[in-house]
């Protein structure tokens, strides 16, 4: 061990000691101090290892946002394992997919309406001998507000409060991975991108730099914890020492009232969310509900602008975001960093080094468009059971993004789009290869392709173009409900073409020629 490292756990044994009064969690009327996280942390901890979790091993999350994230995710970081929170809005498939693919030591689950799918996907494995020793902890109810005893009876709760408030293990090294998420669905099934305890807190390093984060800045968890963009800021706010306040999911109106109640200086929103939060803000006589000016913000709307304080710090003044993505903690690239420049992606990280690559790795010239790939101590450390991936991913001690960009002359990122096709929802990234292999799962498709179509609202749509097998066909209604059987609903085609032969590019489908012909595009990049 060395006299350099640092973990996640550090970080909060660290506030306990200097900031012990500070809330570092709202979650509904449960407010803990980074004191009483401390204690219940180092609770799970120890019920966790009493069941044999231990270094190495995968604690998994299903459930909505909730401080009991967080708590599972400090709680792995003192064993030294790895904690993944899941997609709960997967499908039963997908789920199931999930733990043969991690084989758990411990899983924390939330029911209510999750509650089919993941007793769905716990019995198609429970026969699994990797599944045998799996310790399942339910999670539904809630402390009391000082996160003291169960409430409701509730297993997580009683597992806690029964647990001794004790560390179970010694220092942890700083480079091992503590955190998975999982993303790249290219090949038909996501992979778990392993993200260690130095590369995180280098990104937060580099994230208190570029949003001005410190000690009393507040978080509005508005968006999914499985995603890489809410859960950058949720470990940048609290290594800072301030606080994370939790949303199950995103409600508009609830949102409002949570910025004017605990003074939030930043949430987790793209445009359809923030034109929701403006909307649901405002009364019947046209005037805002809720005070939401303590929320430092890029411009986004006249409505949005009126109601926030519109930011001019460098990273809400340039617009926010830049590119990045799972594999590298969030951000690779900041606007913040080039707000005037020629690119459309900024500068990167002061954690990373950046090059723009050719077939070969070699570096090319400005104005070039190769692939994007960088270095440096906030790059995850491979994925999980996948040792092709990583290999093709990690090579010359540099992370292939699977990106496309471009250096300008100034010497900021363009960036172009992925080198394989992605279609983008919303905020989600959908891989046209997973929706496909669902589609061909049905007894009556002889083929399938997937394209994006452009969406005034979403940014893209997902279009599917399919060929049946011989007989009856399938109804546009009963394709659409299959594949929603199998995967994410927002993952579902909104729109079913049917074909007599799909035009194909060798062996793959030919999906330029899809494109003219259904209408695609709008792609990341494009």
């Amino acid at each position: 061990m060395s006299v350099h490292t640092l973990t996640l756990a550090d970080v909060l044994r660290e506030h306990r000691r200097s900031r012990p009064a500070t809330t570092a969690a709202v979650d509904g009327p449960l407010r803990l101090s980074y004191a009483r996280l401390d204690a219940r942390t180092a609770r799970l901890a120890r019920a966790l290892a009493d069941a044999g979790a231990g270094p190495g091993d995968r604690v998994l999350y299903i459930g909505r946002n909730s401080v009991r994230l967080q708590e599972g995710l400090l709680a792995a970081a003192r064993l030294g394992a790895v904690f993944v929170p899941a997609n709960w809005r997967q499908s039963a498939d997908e789920l199931a997919f999930v733990l043969r693919d991690l084989a758990p030591a411990a899983v924390l689950w939330q029911g209510g309406d999750l509650e089919p799918a993941v007793r769905e996907a716990r019995a198609a494995v429970s026969a699994e001998p990797a599944q045998e020793k799996c310790l399942w902890i339910r999670c539904d109810g809630a402390a009391d507000a000082d996160g003291e005893g169960a409430a409701g009876g509730d297993p997580y709760e009683e597992l806690i409060a029964s647990a001794p408030e004790e560390d179970p293990a010694g220092d942890t090294d700083g480079s091992l991975p503590v955190l998975g998420l999982y993303t790249a669905a290219f090949d038909g099934r996501p992979a778990c991108a392993l993200l260690s305890h130095g590369a995180l807190i280098a990104h937060n390093a580099a994230l208190f730099q570029v949003r001005r984060i410190g000690p009393g800045f507040t978080f509005l968890n508005s968006g999914p914890l499985f995603h890489v963009g809410t859960m950058m800021f949720n470990l940048a706010t609290f290594h800072a020492g301030g606080t994370n306040v939790y949303m199950p999911a995103f409600d508009a109106a609830e949102a409002a009232r949570l910025i004017e109640a605990e003074r939030a200086d930043h949430m987790f929103g793209f445009g359809p969310v923030l034109d929701a939060v403006a909307e649901a803000n405002r009364g019947e006589d046209g005037a805002p509900v809720h005070d939401l000016s303590s929320l430092n913000f890029a411009s986004h709307s006249p409505e949005w602008d009126a109601q926030v304080t519109v930011g001019t710090d460098p990273w809400s003044a340039s617009g926010m975001g830049g590119y990045g993505q799972t594999q590298a903690c969030g951000m690779l690239t900041y606007l913040a960093l080039g707000p005037d420049g020629e690119g459309t992606a900024g500068r990167p990280s002061p954690m990373v080094q950046v090059r723009i690559t050719g077939p070969g790795g070699e570096e090319l010239p400005a104005g070039e468009t190769g692939e994007i790939t960088a270095r440096g101590p906030s790059l995850f450390s491979g994925y999980h059971d996948r040792p092709e991936a990583t290999a093709r991913s990690l090579r010359g001690d540099w992370h292939r993004t699977g990106d496309l960009g471009r250096r300008e002359a100034d010497g900021t990122i363009t960036f172009i789009g992925p080198r394989m096709r992605m279609i983008k929802t919303g905020n989600e990234n959908v891989y046209p290869a997973e929706v496909e292999r669902a589609l061909k799962a049905h007894p009556r498709i002889a083929d399938a392709a997937v394209i994006g179509v452009p969406d005034d609202t979403w940014g893209q749509s997902v279009a599917a173009v399919v060929q049946c097998a011989p007989g009856p066909a399938p109804t546009e209604e009963e394709v659409v409900a299959h594949v929603r059987g199998l995967l994410a609903s927002y993952k579902k085609p909104r729109r079913v073409v049917f074909t007599d032969a799909l035009p194909k590019d060798g062996h793959r489908p030919d999906y330029d020629a899809l494109d003219a012909a259904y209408g695609g595009g709008g792609y990341p990049g494009g």
